[in-house]
């Protein structure tokens, strides 16, 4: 009885080691100063898939968005100034990211709780994704970051290789639409008042 359970076993042993390597490569490691230099500066969300409801709410409302980060080593926080395009307007927000550098997470506080994401870095350095809810399949999500809006095709088959290592299935993605960005003369505003006081400074 027991032989074949073993051939079952070593059948399934060719797809575990053509697996492994790939999803290993998914996860959060520790967040170092190194860490923090790559993430530092202008992000465009590209895309997620979210199955807890709030998220997955806010994230069908989002039809554009970017944002820059600016980390602060010394106090493990990081500077988020993020730009959002939702019901055909530019919404604006500014506020701290909190660095949890063993855990390898990011987390903010909004809407009265602490969010918290994974920060998986990829092989390409242009491109970070955020895992949410690792260990709970009903609420898991994961978002895709890239420095330029417009994205390649390597790094979305690694975002989709991303998605089935989660456990997710690429139906589930939803998609951002830099066409429809209406932050960008807010964006320039912003950067124009921002180059004046290091002017004047």
């Amino acid at each position: 009885m027991a032989l074949p359970w073993v051939l079952t076993v070593l059948s399934l042993l060719p797809l575990l080691d053509a697996q492994s390597p790939v999803c290993a490569n998914f996860r959060a490691s520790p967040i170092t100063d190194a860490t923090l230099d790559r993430i530092s500066g202008k992000w465009f969300y590209i895309a997620s898939a979210f199955r807890n409801p709030e998220y997955l709410e806010m994230t069908k409302k989002l039809q554009a968005a970017f944002f820059y980060l600016a980390p602060n080593k010394r106090e493990d926080t990081i500077q988020l100034r993020e730009y959002s395009t939702i019901g055909n307007q530019c919404i604006y927000d500014s506020g701290i990211l909190n660095v949890q550098r063993d855990k390898g997470t990011l987390s903010k506080h909004a809407l009265g709780r602490e969010h918290v994401g994974y920060l998986w870095l990829t092989k390409d350095p242009r491109t970070f994704m955020i895992l949410y809810f690792p260990d709970d399949k009903q609420n898991v999500g994961l978002a895709i970051y890239v420095d330029r809006p417009e994205v390649t095709q390597e790094q979305m088959s690694e975002f989709y290789e991303s998605i089935a290592c989660v456990g997710m299935d690429k139906s589930e993605i939803i998609y951002a639409d830099e066409k429809q960005d209406q932050c960008g003369p807010l964006d320039k505003e912003h950067e124009e008042e921002r180059k004046k006081k290091q002017e004047e400074a």
